[in-house]
């Protein structure tokens, strides 16, 4: 479905669908709360500093550290893809941007505000004149139809209720939910609340939308339309992003993409990222703290975990080299096995210093 159905009266862009108030970005600036900071770069609306989030677990395990020193910034109008594995902390990560959460340690600046101590009525402001959310599990109110809930956030900006009702079936219209806007959440499918929930984001015309798998519960031409109307806001509307995202066709959007794993990131891709390889097109990243975090496939092709020497470090090129590879050349050199003496896997590269099947540690020929 072409993005133009959504058009509404008096030659209204519908993807902006303002509810009647000013762009913050125009708006005059309010007075000065003591939670305020000196505003970020011009260039920046999200800038989030080394942030760590602990899960306190009683299990046998012990507790969970999701985030591990995280730091990223987000561009005015900048769209930017969080890819990796289940389970490394993309979710985390959303939420503790977005002021859904305090991290355990760590700052987020939401355009000039840092949120992480903001709490109340002025957190809220701070996150509803800025940032919009879309949910992987779309968190509509369940005691409102699909046309109120959608219309809630115009009302509470208060926004006449038959102007917020003209906006809100022109983005349900948009994507196909016009029969269904009466229906309460229960009596919705999966699909169907997760464009209810992309409407409510879009409704108010954020600067920054966070987005968790926002096309992960809906169906193909659905997904389409959806991305239409993202692309729409980004290009015409200098609408920020920031999508956690398995499926391609959204990480194609994105104007970079950083990999998360374990809570760490571990690289940076730019147009044309493939998901099914993500080492093809990765960029390794260096933080503000000087901190190198390696990708576990080029930590273990360097044996693993354990000291390295810097052999050179001029005109942008470092060269690392592990100290067991240094000491072997002084003493002459040193034959490896050529087979793991733990699993029996066949070494294929003579630099490999672990085990790529059981991440034994590899033993030289003489042991």
């Amino acid at each position: 479905m072409a993005t133009d159905s959504i058009a509404t009266s008096g030659g209204e862009n519908p993807a902006t669908l303002n509810p009647g108030t000013s762009n913050p970005a125009t708006s005059n600036p309010t007075t000065p709360n003591p939670a305020a900071v000196p505003a970020l770069p011009e260039a920046e609306i999200l800038r989030a500093e080394a942030l760590y989030h602990v899960y306190e677990s009683q299990a046998e395990e012990g507790n969970v550290v999701a985030l591990r020193g995280l730091t990223l910034s987000v561009r005015a109008g900048e769209a930017v893809a969080v890819v990796g594995p289940s389970g490394s902390g993309k979710s985390t990560l959303l939420k503790a941007l977005g002021g859904l959460m305090k991290p355990s340690a760590g700052r987020v600046f939401l355009s000039d505000r840092d949120i992480t101590r903001l709490s109340g009525p002025e957190l809220v402001e701070a996150r509803r004149s800025t940032v919009s959310f879309i949910f992987q599990e779309g968190n509509l109110l369940p005691h409102l139809s699909a046309l109120d809930n959608v219309m809630h956030p115009l009302r509470h900006r208060g926004v006449p209720a038959r102007e917020a009702r003209r906006r809100a079936v022109a983005v349900l219209r948009a994507l196909g939910m016009e029969p269904r806007m009466r229906a309460l959440p229960a009596k919705l499918s999966g699909g169907e609340q997760q464009r209810v929930a992309i409407a409510r984001a879009l409704i108010t015309r954020p600067r920054l939308i966070l987005a968790d798998e926002p096309t992960g519960a809906v169906d193909p031409v659905t997904s389409q339309t959806v991305m239409e109307l993202f692309e729409r806001l980004h290009e015409q509307e200098q609408t920020a992003f920031l999508v956690v995202t398995h499926n391609e066709e959204v990480a194609a959007f994105a104007d970079r993409s950083l990999e998360l794993l374990d809570g760490r990131f571990v690289g940076q891709h730019g147009v044309g990222v493939d998901l099914e390889d993500l080492s093809q097109t990765r960029e390794i990243i260096i933080d503000e703290l000087g901190t190198l975090v390696l990708p576990p496939d080029i930590l273990m092709e360097m044996g693993g975990a354990g000291r390295v020497r810097l052999i050179e470090h001029k005109r942008g090129r470092l060269v690392l080299e592990r100290e067991e590879l240094l000491n072997e050349r002084r003493k002459g050199g040193r034959k490896y096995r050529d087979d793991c003496g733990s699993c029996g896997h066949h070494y294929e590269e003579p630099r490999q210093r672990a085990c790529p099947s059981c991440g034994a540690k590899r033993r030289l020929a003489r042991e």
